[in-house]
């Protein structure tokens, strides 16, 4: 007869929070946002600001995100900072208590956010242990849960954690992305401004969602370009249909090859028609595949805003906003695919480009949000390319 294993007791009462791994670890605290329980892989970000955009960033679909900065909640939460719609995170792990709001753009608290889109978390929790757990061993599922009473059961959480099947062989972007066609011109916030509207489009933009982000969007029509969204599934023909000057593949969750099943193809197919493409993130990694490369789940990923990347046609080095945990294998890209950014942390492949056509991707964010503002001449890079196509 198998031994019911033993779970870690409450080190005292008045614990309302606690988080389960897959090998039946388990991590007390409290709980916070909405009551309930999430499965996910459990990652980490290292990031200082941007929660609310990361919380809603559709690349973090299936994962619970341990925060490694104490102060999550000093900002509050508005109705201007977010990636999508609709929550893209599973849940939410934190060292301290929500930190109350102290921002001028502050609209609501952080917790009252949470427990608005129904979004689980647990604070109390040693986020430096749960971190260097993930960074030795690799990132792992798990439950976060939250009852006002205390009453959890562990076993059915433990369960929960090693059923769930992970990330790896996983389409998520036919869960994010969206189900009709739109048009987008809305461009980058500025300090007492808002938001603007593109108004003089140079360049037209198809852009197919793989669980896109706002600031992406906005930081297209800021360089000058209308952007019509295509759903993920989307053929080369629907995306030609529109006469676009340039294509744009976007970020997004799961597993690249597992997405790449019905959206490689398309790809391929824009690649050969001599259009500029440019790809971020999960459209990267699709990219490489569509190329005759191969993607590799990482153990750890990278997550947060301070990556050192190295520009290898300038030299410069940018920091950068990331948020993946696949990556291209780069012995396994064809000779006519160029290695153009270089991870400064672990060497991996963080951008390539073509020698004959105007097709290139990187690895990372470059749209800032939240993140450092190195990167943004991506986007002036992809109107170049597509102002020398037109001649």
């Amino acid at each position: 007869m198998a031994e019911t294993p033993k779970y870690a007791a409450p080190p005292g009462p008045g614990y309302t929070g606690v988080v389960v791994l897959a090998d039946g670890s388990v991590f007390w605290g409290w709980g916070l946002g909405a009551e309930g329980d999430a499965v996910g892989e459990v990652c980490f970000n290292t990031s200082m600001t941007g929660y609310q955009e990361i919380l809603t960033d559709p690349s973090y679909a299936g994962q619970i995100i341990t925060f490694t900065f104490p102060h999550i909640g000093n900002t509050g939460t508005n109705p201007e900072d977010i990636e999508t719609q609709g929550i893209a995170a599973r849940g939410l792990i934190l060292r301290a208590p929500i930190t109350g709001p102290s921002n001028f753009r502050a609209d609501s608290h952080l917790n009252d956010w949470l427990k608005l889109r129904n979004l689980v978390g647990v604070s109390g929790i040693d986020t430096r242990a749960m971190t260097r757990r993930i960074r030795d061993l690799g990132a792992p599922n798990g439950v976060v849960a939250h009852a006002k009473d205390g009453k959890f059961d562990l076993a059915a959480l433990h369960a929960k954690a090693k059923g769930w099947p992970g990330l790896e062989g996983m389409d998520l972007a036919a869960e994010v992305s969206c189900r009709q066609t739109y048009s987008w011109d809305e461009t980058r916030w500025v300090l007492g401004q808002g938001y603007g509207k593109l108004t003089a489009p140079k360049y037209h933009v198809v852009a197919l969602d793989y669980g896109i982000k706002r600031n992406i969007l906005r930081s297209l029509a800021t360089a000058g370009c209308k952007v019509t969204v295509l759903p993920a599934n989307s053929t080369a023909e629907d995306v030609l249909r529109h006469k676009p000057d340039g294509v744009f593949l976007s970020n997004g969750p799961g597993d690249p090859a597992a997405t790449g099943v019905y959206a490689v193809p398309t790809i391929k197919a824009l690649v050969d028609s001599g259009k500029p493409v440019f790809g971020i993130c999960l459209g990267h990694q699709m990219l490489a595949l569509a190329l005759g490369g191969k993607t590799a789940k990482m153990e750890r990923g990278h997550r947060g805003a301070n990556h050192p990347v190295k520009d290898l046609e300038t030299g410069k080095v940018e920091i950068t906003s990331q948020n993946h945990g696949f990556c291209v294998v780069e012995e396994s890209l064809p000779k006519n695919v160029v290695r153009s950014h270089v991870s400064l942390f672990d060497g991996s492949n963080e951008g390539l480009k073509l020698t004959d056509k105007p097709v290139f991707s990187v690895q990372y964010h470059p749209e800032a949000s939240p993140g450092p503002q190195d990167s943004h001449y991506l986007f002036d890079r992809f109107v170049k390319l597509m102002e020398r196509q037109r001649g």
